[in-house]
């Protein structure tokens, strides 16, 4: 049985100049109850790979005016969100939508709100690129970093090749896979049988999550409360953000979204695709209300009925699925 204790990578990372420190491959301790990480062959993780993924995740350079790194957006204490409706880019403008959490990374089958992009390797090209966001180009960013000694030696050692674009989204994914969040109370009391982790009232409110009343379950499932689907959950009437239907110019898909994994939930506010309910609160009133009507509304979006005890202890026990010791990972803090 592998055993999990919220800091998740054995191995010291340094800010020392020297790459010999960061030979060797390195063991990722994931929760037992976890699947095992289907690595990809050309980016099994090493310590060199994580550390110039780290570097560059935290690094200004890699946006335009060099102002802002992929930290800006995705800041651990906030589970890797920002706590805004929609980001700001490197131009000082508004994204288009609110930032996602980048827990648990390793096991996302497709990535992007609508599931266009298949592997977290081209999932970087995206924000980097994107004139809303980094809004800069990958081979400027290369040429730039090779100038630097210690990150071309440090690519050197990841890939055995100078900083490129196949560099820069490789060592970025690698860094991203070390993303593993499984130690909230609801994790210790269903796999560590934990009894002490969740009083009577979080109880009550797993019972409703779990229920064929609420539907929360047949959506928001597994270990990772995704089921990694698209659904239109009836947000809006009409959608200026046509979703699913972006990707696969399918009309009937229009406004679905993929399923945010409910983990650290507690800790990500505002919600939706873009940041238009500020609180978990409004989320389970929405919900509770039944959403708006749409066409292409998912039929188990319905007004459910719960009353205010009821909607109290769903809260309480979304709160268990809150992962400390994830978010307070000292291999995630910014660069000294």
């Amino acid at each position: 049985m592998r055993s999990y204790w919220g800091f998740l990578i054995a191995l010291c990372i340094s800010c020392n100049s020297h790459t010999d420190v960061l030979d060797g491959e390195v063991n990722i301790k994931i929760p037992s109850w976890f699947p095992e990480i289907a690595y990809p062959e050309d980016n099994v993780p090493t310590k060199a790979r994580i550390e110039l993924g780290r570097r560059l995740f935290f690094s200004e350079d890699i946006s335009a005016g060099g102002k802002i790194s992929c930290a800006s957006c995705h800041t651990a204490s906030a589970a890797f969100t920002d706590g805004r409706k929609v980001s700001i880019g490197a131009h000082g403008k508004p994204g288009k939508r609110n930032a996602p959490t980048l827990e648990n990374l390793a096991w996302m089958p497709y990535f992007m709100m609508e599931g266009g992009v298949p592997t977290l390797e081209l999932q970087a090209i995206a924000p980097i690129t994107d004139t809303l966001e980094m809004a800069k180009n990958l081979m400027v960013i290369a040429e730039e970093l090779n100038n630097d000694d210690y990150f071309k030696s440090l690519s050197l050692a990841a890939y055995g090749r100078p900083v490129d674009p196949y560099v820069i989204t490789r060592a970025l994914a690698c860094y991203q896979r070390t993303f593993i969040s499984g130690d909230s109370r609801y994790d210790r009391v269903i796999f560590e049988k934990r009894n002490d982790q969740m009083n009577e009232e979080e109880r009550a409110g797993m019972d409703l999550f779990f229920s064929p009343r609420t539907h929360c379950s047949e959506c928001h499932s597994g270990v990772f409360f995704t089921d990694y689907n698209f659904y239109n959950i009836g947000l809006y009437e009409t959608y200026t953000d046509i979703g699913k239907e972006r990707e696969n110019y399918n009309v009937d898909d229009r406004g679905k979204f993929k399923t945010p994994t409910l983990r650290n939930i507690e800790l990500t506010p505002p919600y939706m695709h873009d940041g238009s309910i500020s609180s978990l609160e409004e989320v389970i009133d929405f919900f509770n209300e039944g959403g708006k009507n749409n066409p292409v509304k998912d039929p188990r979006i319905h007004p459910l009925g719960l009353n205010e005890k009821e909607k109290e202890q769903l809260l309480a026990f979304l709160k268990c699925l809150t992962d400390w010791n994830f978010v307070q990972n000292a291999a995630f803090l910014p660069l000294e």
